[in-house]
């Protein structure tokens, strides 16, 4: 038996299905312009799933894309009519050109980034402590949430369901876990995101542990970054860390 805390997550930074769907296309390497709906659906669907267990909060437009994408599945099983009109287009057709759209606003959005982030250092209002990175790592505001849950998708795969008839007591909270994340950390300057899950022997273990680490990274008192592209997670203090 498992004794669960509600705890809701609310971030600021958290985006929207447009920003999953392209996710989900460049953690699998997949043409844009030619989409295997039916792989993309069910991982969509399955991230959604993960997402209500960590009780994220889900807006409606999440919903809208899961209906979208089942809809084109279902046009793209009917048979192919040997004449192919304006009408007959493919399905996916309007989804790509949504796609592009956004990702061509999201570009836009990081230029101008990168130049208020350039004028902030021609023009400086101030002394500002910046954390130091190690060379090529990528800060968590450029990882996005998807990322860790991909993350974390990976270590439950790792950790078979509970046994029906186990009864264990099991009383984790996700103020607890901070606690322990925070006393991890005390001692070393950056530990490998799996290392965090080391003795979380159980799903829901691994769940809360997540949990407090969204928190605690939210809170700026540790950030997340990533080396080399889809390589391993490290996590690393900030300068924050000491005033916690």
């Amino acid at each position: 038996m498992y004794v669960e805390i509600p705890y809701e997550v609310k971030l600021e930074t958290f985006e929207g299905p447009l920003e999953l769907l392209l996710h989900l296309i460049k953690k699998n390497e997949i043409d844009i312009y030619d989409i295997p709906i039916s792989l993309i659906t069910e991982q969509y669907l399955q991230t959604l799933d993960l997402m209500q267990s960590l009780n994220l909060s889900i807006a409606g437009e999440f919903l809208v894309m899961a209906a979208t994408l089942i809809h084109i599945k279902s046009k793209m099983l009917l048979p192919v009519p040997e004449t192919v009109d304006e009408e007959d287009e493919d399905p996916r057709t309007d989804l790509v050109e949504r796609l592009l759209e956004y990702q061509r606003f999201k570009d836009v959005s990081e230029v101008m980034e990168e130049r208020e982030a350039l004028w902030r250092d021609i023009f400086p209002r101030g002394e500002t402590p910046t954390p130091e990175l190690l060379p090529e790592e990528v800060p968590i505001a450029d990882l996005n949430l998807y990322d860790l849950m991909s993350a974390l998708n990976d270590l439950l795969k790792t950790r078979p369901d509970p046994v029906v008839m186990q009864v264990t007591t099991e009383t984790l909270t996700v103020k607890e876990k901070m606690q322990f994340i925070l006393e991890e950390m005390e001692a070393a300057d950056s530990m490998l995101f799996e290392a965090l899950f080391m003795t979380s022997v159980t799903r829901h273990a691994i769940i809360v542990t997540f949990l407090a680490l969204l928190e605690v990274t939210r809170l700026g008192l540790v950030r997340v970054v990533q080396p080399d592209l889809f390589g391993p997670l490290r996590l690393i203090k900030t300068e924050n860390f000491g005033r916690s």
